[in-house]
């Protein structure tokens, strides 16, 4: 069994889950980049390893039972745990956007992979993550998805949303559900906000950049035992939820 730490990111192939497995890398840690697309996958991966990370490809689709299963036991058979899990995977669901004009498929889009797809990977690594001394998993939210932030009379997210910043919500509500659930073990699972990072989900108009949305991420991912837990954080401290 490896003596490393071994972590996963969903979504690693790009962007803010690329510079999470970057940063997690440099750490010492072997780093799985997950991902759907298998050249991008393994661009990436040599990317991270011309770079000095120990990282390998993790084929994953996490709207998908088959493949989340398969990734597990790719896990299972090459290290027999898993100590980090960071779920990055996202999608805006598609436009429009707007209540009255949202159709029920870009709504269940961004449902499917921002929360369904979250459960499902948690559920199907928890076996590997109780064989970790210090679990952690981390979940990537968005202050869109807190309700405080939302209805603030000031607030302006630049548009009108019924997929995307309602996903986020639940997925805030459910890190909840599962922190009570598992309040008697080490497992430590917190939401991260990255802040408006310029990636394709955004058509690159965050004003940050995918290494600085990834520093909350990598800060829950190391956290000691005596860590938060069913929290959501920024860079600044405590998201309202």
């Amino acid at each position: 069994m490896s003596e490393k730490t071994i972590a996963l990111v969903t979504g690693a192939n790009k962007g803010i889950g690329y510079e999470i497995a970057a940063g997690l890398g440099a750490l010492g840690w072997s780093v799985g980049v997950g991902a759907r697309d298998e050249q991008r996958r393994e661009t990436a991966v040599a990317k991270l390893r011309a770079g000095g990370a120990d990282a390998f490809g993790v084929p994953l689709d996490v709207t998908g039972d088959a493949s989340v299963t398969a990734a597990a036991a790719l896990l299972d058979e090459r290290f027999g745990r898993l100590d980090v899990l960071v779920n990055n995977a996202a999608v805006v669901g598609g436009f429009p956007q707007e209540p009255t004009k949202a159709g029920l498929d870009t709504v269940r889009a961004a449902v499917e992979t921002n929360v369904y797809g979250v459960i499902r990977v948690i559920n199907t690594m928890l076996p590997l993550l109780r064989r970790s001394a210090s679990p952690r998993i981390v979940n990537l939210s968005s202050e869109t998805g807190s309700l405080t932030r939302q209805s603030a009379p000031d607030a302006d997210f630049g548009f009108l949303s019924a997929a995307y910043m309602p996903s986020k919500t639940f997925l805030n509500a459910v890190v909840v559900q599962y922190a009570k659930e598992l309040r008697d073990t080490n497992i430590l699972i917190n939401n991260a906000c990255p802040g408006y990072v310029a990636t394709d989900l955004n058509g690159f108009r965050g004003v940050r950049t995918p290494e600085q949305g990834a520093a909350t991420a990598i800060r829950l991912a190391t956290l000691p035992a005596d860590g938060p837990t069913g929290g959501f954080f920024d860079d600044d401290g405590v998201v309202p939820w």
